[in-house]
């Protein structure tokens, strides 16, 4: 595959794995960051009332190695393993952020992301760069079945990314499940959204203490794909933290015996796929970063 600065091939969409729930996404023109995460092995990721959850594998890429300007950022809730310190030290304060309007209220008042717009439930915004566009709609998530927990827990969606020419239908359609547990809200996106070409599920059995499930293990991860039926399954949020007691071979397991093994994509962190309309995958390493010293935001005073 080419180097990171070159656009992928026309009316095709490139993801890149870079860790957890951090994906970099190009189509054409344009290039999104999904929920910025670039802690280092063995720091910890701050969750909230007093809950830290330490990190056991090392990002695919510093925030100094993405292209110099991406377009946007796509942010499913404002936890810290989701946007860490590190992003919010690198990243440029007039970068658009398309998030919930918990996050968004947060991030423009305590961290001076200006740009940050918050999504309601099925509200949609358009960003056009060149000849390519995509659509960003907030589709339903739930962090934690427990009512009380929820309360407790930050607000958090999934997202449709609509890719096209500008001024054109859309070419390739994504989900990107976000923090989510399976629940009527699911089911809802099925009977609102037609097939997805290609579904991010965030996995990970997620475990707070008392045993409260905060993202979708193995089963409950098959069962979305059920639901949704989209053509290909890019795991990612599992094995990154100390929180996280579903292991992908669960998730891979549990596909192949409902017999949905076949629209598993395997990207490891550091790989790359790109998908055409047609749902031809090509997954291959992404070029090697350039060596850095650690990135100094890891320090910053958190807020």
């Amino acid at each position: 595959m080419a180097s990171l600065t070159a656009p992928p091939p026309k009316g095709t969409l490139e993801v890149l794995f870079v860790g957890n729930a951090t994906l970099l996404i190009r189509y054409g023109d344009l290039t999104l960051l999904t929920d910025p995460n670039f802690l280092h092995r063995g720091q910890h990721a701050h969750l909230g009332y007093g809950l830290v959850s330490r990190r056991l594998t090392e990002p695919a890429l510093d925030p100094r190695d993405l292209p110099a300007h991406p377009n946007a950022v796509v942010l499913s809730h404002l936890h810290g393993d989701h946007w860490d310190r590190i992003a919010r030290h690198h990243l440029d304060r007039g970068l658009p952020i398309l998030t919930t309007p918990h996050a968004s209220r947060r991030l423009q008042g305590l961290h001076g992301f200006h740009r940050a717009v918050g999504l309601r439930t099925w509200q949609s915004d358009v960003l056009v760069r060149g000849g390519s566009s995509v659509r960003v709609t907030a589709l339903p998530a739930r962090h934690a079945g427990n009512r009380l927990l929820r309360g407790l827990l930050p607000p958090v969606m999934g997202s449709l990314l609509e890719f096209g020419p500008t001024g054109h239908e859309p070419e390739l359609r994504m989900y990107v499940s976000g923090d989510t547990l399976m629940f009527d809200g699911i089911r809802a996106i099925a009977r609102h959204e037609p097939e997805f070409d290609l579904a991010a599920v965030h996995l990970g059995g997620t475990t707070l203490p008392g045993g409260f499930l905060a993202s979708m293990d193995a089963a409950q991860g098959a069962d979305l794909v059920e639901a949704l039926h989209p053509r290909r399954v890019l795991p990612v949020h599992y094995e990154d933290y100390t929180v996280m007691r579903s292991p992908l071979a669960d998730f891979e397991a549990e596909m192949r015996r409902r017999g949905l093994g076949d629209r598993l994509i395997r990207c490891g962190r550091g790989q790359r796929l790109r998908l055409d309309a047609s749902g031809d995958v090509e997954v291959a390493p992404a070029p090697p970063p350039r060596r850095r010293e650690r990135p100094t935001g890891w320090r910053a005073r958190r807020r």
